[in-house]
């Protein structure tokens, strides 16, 4: 039976991080900022190694990995979009919407990560369908239940029926879709990424039901999660808002559970929602607030799981 939770993570420590213009044409999230460059680069440097700190302090193996000043690559700290990896000693790289992310996508990556684990193949098929502008964009458009091999997905302009077919058929898992929404002015509009307002762990699911529009398409994601034993975990949209649908469960040395996510997302929990989740681990949070309000994405986002069998 595989894994649903790894202590072995990866990140990417930023060298030039800056509010991305091409991604904040569908991602709402992202929000402007009187900081001038250099403030803004300390700060989300700052936040970045405040996470990994906690990480390791709760005895987590954080593979930190140095951004290169060139090519500008301001979404870098986000790497779980480009890559990610499986038990079954493969690495799938994804196809991503903004140009300026697809210089992410470093091979110097991959080889420093490969001499600490074992790699056996890497998928590259997914890649060639940027050409024709569809987009699947990793752990962020899916949600993956690793250990029934099922994921979860909500359509976007970052997340497209052909490419979810086609993971489908290079992995074993299958697939639920549907359409998710927030409110953006007068508007509903498509959430940019699954995991902003949803999050599958071993037992549990945190989930914003009430963005997903359709009674049809709601029941039905309910229902799944459901019959694969999840403890469903209910958020609003203003918590979606905060991030708290934007959080990892993980492992330590010692094979203990821990919830991963923002100060922020974890100020904006009840106390009945902390209850809940703290029955599936230790909460554990750290200030990420420059990285969510330049870069719409948190604590989740900031992290590539390793699945591969260390060497």
């Amino acid at each position: 039976m595989s894994d649903q939770l790894t202590q072995h993570l990866m990140m990417i420590r930023p060298v030039s991080f800056f509010k991305n213009e091409e991604t904040s044409t569908n991602n709402y999230y992202q929000k402007e900022t009187r900081l001038i460059p250099a403030e803004i680069q300390k700060r989300a440097l700052s936040e970045f190694d405040g996470l990994v700190d906690l990480l390791r302090r709760e005895e987590v193996d954080v593979h930190v990995i140095e951004d290169t000043q060139s090519p500008a690559t301001p979404d870098s700290i986000f790497p779980n979009n480009w890559i990610s990896f499986h038990e079954n000693g493969n690495i799938i790289l994804y196809p991503m919407y903004a140009v300026n992310r697809r210089l992410e996508r470093r091979m110097d990556v991959i080889e420093t990560i490969s001499e600490k684990f074992i790699v056996l193949s890497i998928e590259h098929d997914l890649l060639l369908h940027e050409e024709s502008n569809e987009f699947l964009e990793g752990t962020g458009s899916l949600i993956l239940d690793r250990t029934n091999h099922t994921a979860f997905a909500a359509y976007s302009e970052r997340t497209h029926l052909e490419l979810i077919n086609k993971f489908q058929s290079i992995t074993d898992f299958k697939v639920i879709t549907f359409s998710a929404f927030h409110t953006v002015g007068q508007e509903r509009l498509p959430i940019y990424h699954t995991n902003v307002m949803m999050s599958v762990g071993e037992q549990f699911a945190v989930i914003c039901a009430d963005a997903i529009d359709d009674l049809f398409e709601r029941l039905s994601v309910i229902d799944h999660l459901e019959n694969l034993n999840k403890e469903i975990i209910l958020i609003s949209e203003s918590q979606v808002n905060n991030f708290a649908g934007n959080v990892l469960q993980i492992k330590n040395a010692q094979g203990s559970p821990l919830i991963v996510m923002s100060t922020r997302a974890h100020a904006s929990l009840s106390l009945n929602q902390k209850k809940s989740l703290s029955k599936h681990g230790k909460l554990i949070h750290s200030n990420l607030e420059t990285i969510e309000t330049l870069g719409g994405g948190s604590a989740r986002c900031m992290i590539a799981e390793i699945f591969l069998t260390p060497k």
